[in-house]
């Protein structure tokens, strides 16, 4: 085996240095990766809003839809009809949680945080939050259509970020 002359030796030590730098920047990247598991339908805004048929949601099943606002801003949200019979809307992200980046998946009429596994009634979403509820969205429902518009949409981008 070849010793390291004492030449060689600070390339060793910064080619060291660099490697560990790779390391923990190659680490923090995959802390902030997408990890959504629920696919999400891609949706584009017409003239600022968002709109969804109200008839797609009676059946109770939580939608989630995923807006690339720029290459690398993307938000995701979900629309589901509460037990209490409400269409509600929410970002697939929460104020505790959403640096793990994984949202809600439904479990019956539950929305349940794929990260830390509360479970969050339907009837409870834009009622009850803060922590890990489902972080609220505005929706308004002209009885034929929910809208959601582009800009209440966008404001949540940090929690994608």
């Amino acid at each position: 085996m070849k010793a390291i002359c004492a030449l060689e030796r600070p390339r060793a030590i910064a080619g060291l240095i660099i490697g560990i730098i790779g390391s923990v920047l190659l680490v923090s990247g995959a802390a902030h990766a997408w990890n959504f598991t629920v696919p999400a339908v891609q949706v584009k805004p017409v003239n600022g809003a968002f709109s969804f048929p109200a008839a797609e949601f009676q059946d109770g099943t939580a939608r989630h839809f995923e807006y690339a606002h720029a290459p690398n801003q993307r938000v995701r949200f979900f629309i589901v009809k509460s037990t209490d019979g409400v269409i509600r809307a929410a970002l697939d992200a929460c104020d505790r949680c959403f640096q793990a980046k994984k949202g809600y998946v439904q479990q019956g009429t539950n929305m349940i945080c794929i990260n830390c596994g509360l479970k969050f009634r339907t009837d409870k979403i834009n009622v009850l939050t803060g922590g890990c509820n489902p972080h609220p969205l505005k929706v308004t429902n002209d009885g034929k259509n929910l809208i959601i518009t582009q800009q209440d949409v966008v404001a949540g981008l940090r929690y994608f970020q």
